[in-house]
């Protein structure tokens, strides 16, 4: 199926070109999303009729994008969510919520413009890509925690597993301390124990009275 371009698409082509796609792409996607129209002979004349505005619009938008994207890239947001000991997530951080955690900060970024790598099912810090146009894409990270200290600690660079083998050292070293104070408390007693106490005073033998 041939369409027309009405903005860049990546891998696909600029605005205004008419391109190749499969059908099921252009009706699922590409026409409904405003991306393109069917390459028929009225639409093509149509666009080109219109094609100064839209350029003047994309760059406008552009423009718009670009100034957004000078404070939004290598920002990091923080995402609270419930995990095993392991830190794999009981469900998993979708798009809607990488959008919400930017404009919970103050930016204005839909799901539709977050691009997930692949599903992001365990804690730690992942990378996300926000495309704000279609020529203006900039990368976010996800602090994924089971609380706001344990984000902090993630964002100063320690991974989960790191975090949980600490967590492992202090209770081992809790329990050698405690059983270091038990001991020494048994040592004690048993010096008291052998200890030979002397009476006040020297009792007489009376036997061979």
């Amino acid at each position: 199926m041939q369409v027309i371009l009405l903005e860049r698409v990546a891998k696909l082509g600029q605005m205004g070109e008419v391109v190749d796609v499969k059908p099921g792409y252009a009706r699922n996607y590409l026409l409904p999303q405003g991306k393109a129209l069917s390459a028929s002979k009225a639409n093509v004349e149509a666009f080109e009729g219109q094609k100064a505005q839209l350029e003047a619009q994309n760059l406008e938008t552009k423009k718009e994008a670009e100034q957004l994207a000078e404070k939004l890239n290598g920002q990091q947001f923080v995402v609270i969510r419930s995990a095993s000991d392991a830190g794999a997530l009981y469900g998993s951080v979708t798009t809607r919520d990488a959008a919400e955690a930017a404009t919970e900060e103050g930016f204005s970024v839909d799901r539709k413009q977050v691009v997930l790598g692949q599903p992001i099912k365990y804690l730690g810090v992942h990378e996300v890509q926000i495309v704000l146009h279609p020529e203006v894409t900039v990368s976010i990270e996800l602090n994924v925690a089971r609380s706001p200290e344990e984000a902090e600690l993630q964002a100063s660079g320690k991974s989960i597993q790191e975090l949980a083998a600490e967590e492992e050292a202090a209770a081992e070293f809790e329990i050698s301390e405690l059983f270091d104070d038990i001991g020494s408390a048994a040592d004690e007693d048993d010096d008291d124990s052998n200890m030979v106490r002397t009476p006040e005073g020297d009792a007489q033998d009376d036997s061979n009275s």
